[in-house]
């Protein structure tokens, strides 16, 4: 899943606005985050200040090739037709696999979502998909269901996932009323205004027909105000409403299911490598022409913006649907990167459960043995990635991870009456028992030997930070991780290239990744010796350190201050100058 909903919205549907959110009522520069913090006030990760101080006489030895593993690119964009990857093998538009890789015209990369039919634009969320699977075989039992060792996880999984579900539509469904609410009084002013869209005086003359609407309007007020205008106000909505309405509609329904009609691979079969088509734009290229943006948007015109890296070549892969990613896409995307000469691997999406992780992690060792760094978002759900399962991850599925949890199980907990199902409490489709905040199963605490297991060295997680070198550092939607989320970087109003030759600000540790992702290649261009493993080490070990505390909600919804090393292994925000210095000495 890619998509970040307004934080605004969302927390006053929750009714928990936080107090540490950042405001966004703030002017940034376009570039803030390839700033320095010294010179500038904002801290960015120094990359105008490397590239002046350090490599005004360097040449670099090579282009480096960044996958951008996403829901589409716009290939066409101004700011990127330059800086594309090009297959110079393949002959475009002829029908014809000219360089006999198995994928027929990838010209810029390829497709994996999509078909001579056409391109799926939506898809479930990976627990809805399960929970097709499991509810014929869950719904009735019980814990005195005599069950074997496979089954009672199994059914453990079930309750864990009917509790998610229930939550998750009901968190949706409170969000889209609201967002009804919100468009009902736009539209309403329009209305009363004449115009097609109202405007802040135009909501201010409107009349309120009742309380809820005299409500609505006080949430007006105060997201023009947090979002940084009534403009940018009345965008979130429309966009969050889209989202939502998708969300219900697609993500959360289990009655839909278009990928055996619109992909039509076999989607049993995880090995499966040779299926799509090549348009790698797809139907919503917003999120991955973004992220390409971030990574090498040109840096020599005198358009839009600078990416962090110059001598890149974008590769568009196009495995996110509106919903969640599928695993088998994902492998085979890894795949086709790291077979047509990635160097570095974007990945700014992510799930909460898993389908086929083998598949993933075979790919994954592939990329490993083939030299390729990957660089993962941590997500955008404020939630502690130590504790919580998000995937993919850099943790193999192994017999060491599999003695690790059957030593740390713990026992079904007793059986919980739901409440009678209804529309309010989550019983959508039919999907399984009421919503039942008990039935999931709670996560086991913190433990360091688990993050020992056996995992991947070409692997790089990346949470996302504000702009304010001040104790609200940690963007308020960033997942977290003393253990798993391995360095920070700028992913608040970021300002990137977007499809039909525009750019726009957008949030999200989808921002941050790509930041480090172009950090990479930038290094890579000029030591190309460096092996994925010492990339990520100089990245690491070359973070600006945070030497005060930062604030944040944590798991049990407490508002805490603790060190910066609390939240990520390194401790620090990346920065290209100090990068780029010890790669110069690095052994």
């Amino acid at each position: 899943m890619r998509l970040k909903a307004s934080f605004f919205i969302v927390c006053f549907v929750t009714l928990h606005l936080s107090v540490f959110a950042q405001s966004k009522n703030v002017q940034l520069p376009a570039n803030w985050y390839n700033l320095d913090l010294v010179e500038s006030g904002y801290f960015g990760i120094s990359t105008e200040k490397a590239y002046r101080e350090l490599l005004t006489d360097k040449q670099p030895k090579q282009d480096v090739i960044v996958a951008v593993i996403d829901g589409g690119v716009d290939v066409n964009h101004p700011d990127l037709e330059h800086v594309l990857w090009t297959n110079k093998k393949e002959i475009a538009g002829n029908g014809i696999d000219d360089d006999k890789n198995g994928y027929v015209d990838d010209i810029h990369g390829w497709n994996f979502i999509g078909s001579k039919k056409g391109n799926l634009e939506f898809d479930n969320l990976e627990l809805v998909r399960l929970l097709r699977i499991y509810k014929p075989k869950y719904q009735s039992t019980t814990n005195l269901t005599p069950l074997d060792s496979a089954q009672k996880e199994e059914f453990r999984l079930y309750k864990r996932m009917v509790g998610d579900f229930g939550k998750k539509y009901e968190d949706a469904s409170n969000t889209f009323a609201v967002l009804i609410a919100i468009n009902k009084v736009f539209e309403a002013a329009a209305k009363t205004a004449n115009k097609a869209v109202p405007d802040y005086e135009d909501i201010e003359r409107y009349k309120a027909d009742d309380e809820t609407e005299e409500q609505v309007k006080t949430i007006i007020r105060r997201g023009s105000r947090d979002e940084g205008g009534f403009d940018k106000f009345y965008k979130s909505v429309k966009d969050g409403y889209k989202q939502y309405d998708a969300m219900l509609k697609y993500n959360l329904n289990p009655n839909y299911d278009m990928r055996a009609e619109l992909v039509g691979d076999d989607y049993s079969n995880s090995n499966e490598r040779y299926y799509g088509n090549n348009d790698v734009k797809g139907p919503d290229a917003f999120h991955g022409t973004h992220v390409s943006g971030i990574i090498g948007a040109d840096r020599t015109n005198a358009l839009g913006i600078m990416g962090v890296a110059n001598h890149v070549r974008i590769m568009a892969i196009r495995v996110v649907p509106t919903g969640d990613e599928r695993d088998k896409d994902v492998a085979n995307g890894i795949r086709y990167a790291v077979d047509n000469g990635a160097k570095v691997i974007n990945m700014s999406f992510g799930k909460g459960y898993k389908w086929d992780k083998k598949v993933v992690d075979a790919a994954v060792k592939y990329a490993e043995e083939k030299g390729v760094l990957l660089v993962h978002a941590a997500g955008n759900d404020n939630q502690n990635n130590d504790i919580e399962e998000n995937y993919p991850n850099k943790y193999f599925d192994s017999k060491e991870a599999d003695a690790y949890r059957e030593a740390h199980k713990k026992p079904l907990k007793p059986d919980f009456v739901p409440p009678l199902p209804t529309a309010q409490n989550g019983n959508m489709g039919g999907m399984g028992p009421g919503y039942n905040r008990t039935a999931v199963i709670k996560p086991v605490p913190v433990d360091s030997a688990k993050f020992n297991l056996p995992h991947a060295n070409n692997w790089i997680e990346v949470g996302a930070s504000a702009y304010k070198d001040d104790d609200n550092l940690k963007a308020d939607f960033s997942n977290y991780g003393k253990y798993t989320v391995d360095v920070f970087a700028p992913g608040f109003l970021i300002n990137s290239t977007i499809p039909d030759n525009k750019y726009e600000e957008a949030d999200g540790t989808s921002m941050a990744a790509p930041v480090v992702s172009g950090l990479a290649a930038l290094i890579l261009s000029y030591y190309p010796e460096l092996k994925p493993a010492q990339v990520r080490d100089i990245m690491m070990k070359s973070v600006a350190k945070v030497p005060h505390k930062i604030k944040y909600k944590n798991e049990k919804g407490e508002n805490i201050r603790v060190p910066f090393s609390d939240i990520c292994v390194s401790g620090g925000i990346v920065n290209a100058y100090n990068a780029l210095k010890l790669a110069a000495t690095y052994k």
